[in-house]
């Protein structure tokens, strides 16, 4: 290249991008550093062209030749530690460096391979905070969790999703109950009382415990299906109580069905909706089978499962607690019904009022329930559950 700097414009007598005749087809240039090939025949380094101008290269840089630009071994200084390049020279041009490391002296070093780095040592760090065998978690709660359910968390943990009501939703069971017991004897406009009580319990009960709330549509349906049931029975009187009971439970099937066909939730919820709302319309008309028993049968049932729940409410183990329930129910028979015409016949329908009682006292603390559902159908599932068998067992041993 030329030191000579660049006179005129681009089109001032020399067209840069113009090519000699002798150039039209270059001969191929050999690999600088690369001479043991040979020249290539046609070369002409006299005739090759050569731009007269000052470029970007030649502002910055130092001319370089072309023999100048053979293959170097690796540089010396990349082999240096990185905290040299940290702090820079200040004002150095960048002609210095660049023909230090790239000019005819550079070739005549030798490659050294630099002696490896000794590896950092590391500073003091925090120790590492020991691993944790399995998903931890907290304390069960009743609140719930937005990441898993407690029920989920419980069998996770090993333990039991089931959460009994306790002594305060017994406590409850057992005063509904002997207004039942009471009420029987004084007559079916007296029973009607706890017992429309006892129907609306039972549907708000079941929907909740069922994870449906709020599900005002489906309790109001289930509760109205009570009443109806209450005022077929009425009605038609305890003689023909099996046909006004069954046939609001029937018709009621076929609301439920209409309602959840014209819901707009998808097909899954829907199903599950049409399950929770008939079950518990089931629930609230079976529940009239108090009001259509005999008196007798009533006062029995409904004492031994107040006593039933109260024992399972104590502080004894599962199997003992049972156990505990099911003898005082059957006593409680046999008590109440030494007052009334039953006899020693009670103690069956007392046992089996109780054993009804515990059924419905399990489902009602199934899966992590709340304390809404201990209020609700912790204190209505056993008295609800004991409804058919009072007037089965009624009417036949009456």
């Amino acid at each position: 290249m030329s030191d000579q700097p660049y006179q005129g414009g681009p089109y001032e007598g020399h067209d840069p991008y113009q090519q000699h005749p002798e150039q039209q087809q270059p001969a191929p240039q050999a690999w600088p550093g690369h001479e043991q090939y040979g020249p290539q025949a046609g070369y002409d380094p006299q005739s090759t062209q050569q731009w007269q101008g000052q470029t970007w290269e030649t502002q910055t840089h130092a001319p370089v030749q072309a023999a100048e630009t053979a293959y170097l071994p690796p540089l010396q200084e990349q082999q240096q530690p990185y905290q040299q390049y940290q702090q820079p020279q200040q004002a150095q041009p960048y002609a210095e460096p660049y023909a230090q490391s790239h000019g005819p002296q550079a070739q005549q070093q030798h490659y050294t391979p630099a002696a490896p780095r000794p590896a950092p040592v590391p500073e003091a760090a925090a120790p590492e905070p020991a691993e944790v065998s399995g998903p931890a978690y907290g304390p069960a709660t009743l609140g719930g969790n937005a990441r898993i359910t407690d029920a989920q968390r419980a069998r996770l943990e090993g333990r039991s999703p089931i959460i009994d009501p306790g002594m305060q939703p017994a406590a409850l069971t057992a005063l509904l109950g002997l207004l039942l017991a009471v009420a029987a004897p004084v007559g079916s406009w007296a029973l009607l009382v706890p017992l429309v009580l006892l129907q609306a319990v039972t549907a708000a009960g079941w929907f909740r415990l069922n994870g449906m709330w709020p599900a005002r549509q489906g309790i109001a349906l289930a509760f109205a299906g009570g009443l109806a049931a209450d005022a077929a029975v009425l009605v038609a009187g305890r003689e023909h109580a099996p046909a006004a009971i069954l046939g609001p439970l029937g018709v009621w099937v076929l609301l439920s069905l209409v309602m959840q066909l014209r819901s707009h939730a998808s097909p899954d919820e829907r199903m599950y909706g049409l399950m929770a709302t008939v079950a518990s319309a089931a629930l609230a008309i079976l529940a009239t089978g108090y009001l259509g028993a005999d008196p007798d049968a009533v006062s029995v049932g409904a004492a031994a499962v107040a006593v039933a729940v109260l024992a399972r409410a104590l502080p004894l183990p599962t199997p003992a607690s049972v156990v505990v329930a099911l003898l005082a129910a059957a006593g409680a028979g046999i008590a109440v019904g030494g007052m009334t015409g039953l006899g020693t016949k009670g103690a069956v329908l007392g046992a089996a009022a109780g054993v009804c009682a515990l059924i419905g006292h399990r489902v009602a603390a199934y899966d992590y329930p709340s304390r809404f559902v201990h209020f609700t159908a912790g204190v209505a599932l056993p008295l609800s559950a004991a409804a058919p068998v009072v007037w089965i067992l009624g009417r036949t041993l009456g």
